[in-house]
């Protein structure tokens, strides 16, 4: 896991206000502007700002358990 990659114990709501970020989720990244809502959970992600521009994101993260995949389950970490 890279140093700012990070699992929550949470559901996340992401709204992006202005700007323009990338998130990677997973080994995928996906490319989010102003407008987009993005929800997450229980993914190894991270926020990188490739862009010149500040990106302003509200977020509300609502407490979820830990997810279980193939009987394992995945904690929080980062």
């Amino acid at each position: 896991m890279a140093p700012r990659n990070h699992r929550t114990d949470s559901i996340d709501y992401a709204v992006v206000m202005s700007g323009e970020i990338d998130m990677d989720l997973d080994g995928t990244t996906v490319h989010l502007k102003a407008g987009d809502v993005l929800v997450q959970r229980g993914t190894i992600h991270n926020w990188i700002n490739k862009g010149t521009e500040p990106c302003v994101i509200a977020f509300t993260l609502v407490s979820a358990k830990s997810v279980t995949a193939g009987g394992k389950t995945l904690e929080a970490r980062g």
